[in-house]
């Protein structure tokens, strides 16, 4: 049963040929290196009852690599985060610092705000 609340778009079809479109299709991005990234680095206090964040925005590629690179950021600002929606959340202001540790990966930044 939980196989079926995974399907999107139709809902029913006579056609016996037919392949249903599941949720998880778009996992099949592929992350792209990270010199042909172009990442944003804002900072943002809308709707956070005043405290600071840091967002890293535009990643393209799988869940996991954007995980994996929302961990690498909290662990060296020594700070908590997340990450939703393909942006990572960082607490606190740590803009510099996040744009010097995603130059030495090798993605390319850009300030916004």
């Amino acid at each position: 049963m939980s196989k079926n609340k995974n399907k999107i778009d139709i809902v029913y079809s006579t056609n016996p040929d037919f392949q249903y479109n599941y949720e998880n299709a778009e996992e099949n991005i592929e992350t792209l290196a990270p010199g042909k990234q172009k990442l944003y680095i804002s900072l943002d206090k809308k709707n956070r009852n005043g405290k600071i964040v840091t967002i890293v925005s535009n990643f393209i590629g799988k869940q996991d690599d954007l995980s994996l690179l929302e961990k690498t950021l909290k662990t060296k600002c020594g700070t908590g985060g997340s990450n939703k929606d393909g942006e990572i959340i960082i607490q606190g202001d740590f803009r510099d610092k996040i744009e010097k540790i995603l130059n030495e990966l090798g993605y390319k930044t850009i300030r916004k705000g």
